[in-house]
């Protein structure tokens, strides 16, 4: 998952025209850790449907107000700079509801492209 560090390169990373989900972390975060053992084969899995990218709110602070992430982890799926759909929230966040949430992402942007 590339990391992003900066407003460039978030703004870089969301207007490509696919799908790309932003994963809003912070190394304090222990619901982040949870999902860590998992999000590699969530990746694989969703490799051909949609990018994957990491904002870690300390480091890219700016962005995180911008987008009015509160509670991490969150996903926030864009593309062409638009937002499609979020999970934003402090819950702890299972395997499935992000597959849920990422299935809903590309569904959503397969809608809007008819």
């Amino acid at each position: 998952m590339q990391k992003i560090v900066s407003h460039e390169d978030f703004n870089n990373a969301i207007s490509t025209p696919g799908v790309t989900v932003a994963v809003f972390k912070a190394d304090w975060c222990g619901d982040c850790h949870f999902i860590d053992p998992f999000m590699p084969e969530v990746e694989q899995q969703y490799a051909d449907k949609l990018t994957l990218i990491e904002i870690d709110v300390e480091q890219a602070e700016s962005v995180s107000q911008e987008q009015n992430v509160l509670g991490i982890p969150s996903f926030i799926a864009y593309s062409e700079g638009r937002e499609l759909v979020r999970l934003v929230n402090k819950l702890r966040k299972s395997r499935e509801e992000i597959e849920q949430f990422l299935d809903r992402a590309v569904e959503v942007h397969a809608n809007l492209a008819k």
